[in-house]
């Protein structure tokens, strides 16, 4: 399958050709791996730097910061054949966020600094937004960051950060005014090597995508150079925050999008070969409509999610449509997920078989990026004027 389809209008010659790459990259160095990651928690360090050899995070990132000055739509290339490899883990979702938060509102120096460390992985990235007692309440966070000479001092915690454990570069969420809400908030570089008071915890253990680094971050009066504000000015955070969540938001659709064509494959492999009462599974009419409902939802989602890749290389994705890409996506991949696994039969609650971890990678996706019941309100708004 594919993340195109027949009328994508931004789809060219050299996405196809980006695709074919990232699937043999994906073939050949991440699927052999796939256990083993998922035992240690993490994927390997050198993995990072392998993907940017390869040139899997280059395709939206000028030429002047080591890209190949493609549009948004390469990364979302990268990330669908990443997930109908198998993979959910690997964190490069949020490595293409932290890009597109220096592209959009980095200063020259600051993109200089640090986008070419990104795009060959040298540099792992992560965005540091969720609290230990704030989730999708961003206006709640209490972690601060105040001035002290010519530079901050950053006091917190951080929690289920993905990349955590491996990051080299922090965008931190923070409050360089505390008396205030959404006012208040700013994003800050936090580099992480040799950073005094700075310290995180091993990978957390958890339900599902087990070889995503997820760690939680402590800061104890961490001091960075006022330089590294993102921006230039305090205060404006939460509005970086509000530009940049609907990329959040479609890539989580298009993660679902390639688990579910991964998925459906696996499961229809497994139901031509396996027999039941003498007759392949698939030729029970249970299996064969079962299939046909799950592979229309993924067809439906395939054409929205090119909708939403439309608007946004054009700039017009907005948050309401971003927010349906995410709650519709990530709803239908644990529908399909389900389906999947039922039709597996016992043995898809067995971990040698894949699809027992693409059902338990798929919960989260309604969580992360913003509950899917903060994504009903958010549509809720767009209708409610």
């Amino acid at each position: 399958m594919t993340l195109f389809t027949s009328t994508s209008t931004w789809k060219s010659e050299e996405h196809e050709m980006f695709a074919d790459s990232a699937s043999r990259f994906f073939r050949d160095a991440l699927v052999p791996n796939i256990e083993r990651f998922t035992a240690q928690g993490m994927v390997d360090r050198d993995f990072w730097t392998k993907a940017g050899e390869a040139g899997l995070m280059s395709g939206a990132v000028d030429e002047d910061y080591g890209g190949v000055g493609g549009s948004v739509t390469f990364d979302a290339v990268t990330i669908y054949e990443q997930a109908a490899a198998g993979d959910c883990g690997w964190g490069y979702g949020i490595q293409s966020i932290v890009m597109h938060y220096l592209l959009a509102f980095g200063s020259e120096e600051q993109k200089k600094r640090w986008l070419p460390g990104l795009v060959s992985g040298e540099t792992v990235g992560a965005l540091a937004m969720t609290e230990p007692g704030t989730g999708s309440d961003l206006q709640s966070i209490r972690t601060t960051a105040e001035k002290d000479g010519n530079s901050y001092r950053i006091n917190g915690n951080k929690m289920f950060i993905t990349n955590g454990y491996l990051a080299d570069l922090v965008i931190l969420v923070a409050k360089t005014d505390a008396s205030s809400r959404a006012s208040g908030i700013s994003l800050i570089l936090v580099e992480t090597e040799g950073a005094e008071g700075f310290s995180r915890s091993k990978p957390l253990k958890k339900a599902g995508m087990k070889s995503s680094d997820t760690a939680e971050l402590a800061f104890e009066n961490v001091k960075v150079p006022q330089t590294n504000l993102l921006g230039g000015e305090e205060g404006q955070g939460f509005y970086q925050l509000m530009q940049q969540l609907p990329w959040e938001r479609l890539l989580i659709a298009i993660m679902a999008l390639g688990s579910i064509d991964h998925a459906l494959a696996l499961t229809v492999d497994y139901t031509q070969e396996r027999k039941a009462f003498g007759k392949r599974v698939m030729d029970f009419q249970n299996t064969r409509f079962k299939l046909a409902e799950c592979k229309t939802k993924a067809e439906l989602l395939r054409s929205f999610v090119d909708h939403c890749l439309g608007l946004l290389a054009q700039g017009k994705l907005d948050a309401a449509t971003a927010s349906m890409a995410k709650y519709w996506g990530s709803e239908v991949q644990n529908e399909i997920m389900h389906e999947c696994l039922q039709l597996h039969g016992g043995y898809g609650f067995m971990e040698e078989y894949p699809i027992s971890r693409l059902y338990a990678d798929a919960r989260v996706q309604m969580i992360y990026g913003g509950s899917n019941e903060i994504m009903k309100e958010l549509i809720a708004r767009s209708i409610d004027r």
